[in-house]
């Protein structure tokens, strides 16, 4: 009896890769742990400020820590932000 051939695009198809390398089973842990990656939209919204703001803040040094992804995107981790807003103020305005 002959084994079944190999699936031959594995690497490419396998359920537990997604764009960036990130499996699925990280991205469900870390919205479990509190380390989603919010959009700048969503981190603008939550504190009531511009994106002009944000990305002011970000060019400046100032703001939450933030990382750049594929296509000019960039995302802030939520254990980022929550830091960021523990943090002693700095006159950030």
């Amino acid at each position: 009896m002959r084994q079944p051939a190999p699936w031959p695009c594995s690497r490419s198809r396998t359920p537990l890769h997604r764009k960036g390398g990130e499996r699925d089973d990280e991205i469900t842990a870390d919205n479990r742990s509190g380390s989603e990656w919010l959009t700048v939209e969503e981190v603008c919204a939550e504190l009531k400020i511009s994106p002009r703001t944000f990305y002011r803040w970000r060019a400046q040094g100032t703001g939450p820590r933030s990382k750049r992804i594929a296509r000019g995107g960039v995302r802030v981790r939520r254990s980022w932000l929550d830091e960021w807003l523990d943090e002693p103020e700095r006159g950030i305005a």
